[in-house]
C-alpha cells in the first residue's frame, strides 16, 4: 500500500469554507473526490472507511464536506439544495486546478445521498473535470433531466437491493446518455449498513475507476448493467 500523507484542508466555496482531508502520495494512480453529506470526522466516518479501500487500490483521496457545521446544526435543509451543493463541488474543482501536485492526476468522484444530484449538476457544467463518476445510492434524480443527460463521463450507480428509492434512482439512471453501469448490492438498504456492504461498494467503485481514470470519457450510450449477488 502507498505511504500516504494526510492533510486537513479548508476550501473556499463562495462565502463559506468546506472542510476536507487529502490523503496523497506521489505514487497515486489518480485522485478520488468523495463528497460527504455530514460534517467533519474525516478519519473515522463511513466515508473514511470507504476512502481507505480506494487508497488500498492505489488512489489518493479527498474527502470533503458539502455542508458547514453551522448548516448541519441550524439549517439541515441545506443538504437538499442541490444547486447550491453543485456550486460547492464546482468550487472544489476550481481549487483543484490550482494545486500543481494534483493537476496531473486523473480525477474520479464518489457521491451519495443528495450529493449524487449535486455531483451530476457540477459535472454537467464542467464535463472535462472528472473522468469517472460513482453514485452510491442517493437521489441523483434531484439533479434534473437536463444535467443528467449532459453528463459525459462514465457513470456507475450502485444501489442497495432494499433501497426504498430504488425506482427513482433507476429512473435517473435511464436519463443518462453517457457510458453507464448499474450495480445492485443484495440484502442491503440505501446506506449499505449490512456487514460487508460498504466494502462491496468500495470494491465496485475502485474497479470502475481502474477501468476509466486513465482514459478520456468520450464513449456515449453504452449500458453495462449487472447485479451483485
Amino acid at each position: 500500500m502507498m505511504k500516504l500523507r494526510h492533510t486537513p484542508l479548508s476550501i473556499a466555496a463562495g462565502p463559506i469554507w468546506l472542510e476536507a482531508l487529502l490523503a496523497h502520495s506521489p505514487d497515486a494512480a489518480g485522485l478520488i473526490l468523495i463528497a460527504q453529506n455530514s460534517v467533519g470526522n474525516h478519519r473515522n466516518s463511513r466515508e473514511a472507511h470507504f476512502a481507505k479501500r480506494l487508497q488500498e487500490a492505489g488512489y489518493a483521496t479527498l474527502i470533503f464536506d458539502l455542508l458547514t457545521r453551522h448548516e448541519e446544526a441550524r439549517d439541515p435543509d441545506t443538504r437538499y439544495n442541490t444547486p447550491l451543493l453543485g456550486q460547492r463541488i464546482s468550487a472544489l474543482f476550481e481549487w483543484l486546478r490550482h494545486q500543481p501536485p494534483l493537476v496531473p492526476l486523473p480525477v474520479g468522484l464518489v457521491a451519495s445521498s443528495t450529493g449524487s444530484a449535486a455531483a451530476i449538476r457540477a459535472i454537467a457544467k464542467e464535463p472535462t473535470m472528472v473522468s469517472a463518476l460513482v453514485c452510491r445510492g442517493g437521489r441523483p434524480g434531484l439533479a434534473g433531466m437536463s444535467p443528467l443527460q449532459q453528463v459525459a463521463c462514465p457513470t456507475r450507480m450502485i444501489v442497495g437491493e432494499k433501497d426504498d428509492g430504488l425506482t427513482h434512482v433507476r429512473q435517473a439512471y435511464e436519463q443518462l446518455t453517457c457510458q453507464k453501469d448499474w450495480r445492485v448490492v443484495a440484502g442491503t438498504d440505501d446506506l449499505f449498513r449490512e456487514p460487508g456492504a460498504l466494502d462491496t461498494t468500495a470494491t465496485q467503485a475502485a474497479e470502475w475507476f481502474q477501468r476509466h481514470l486513465a482514459h478520456v470519457p468520450v464513449t456515449v450510450g453504452t449500458d453495462d448493467s449487472a447485479s451483485t449477488r
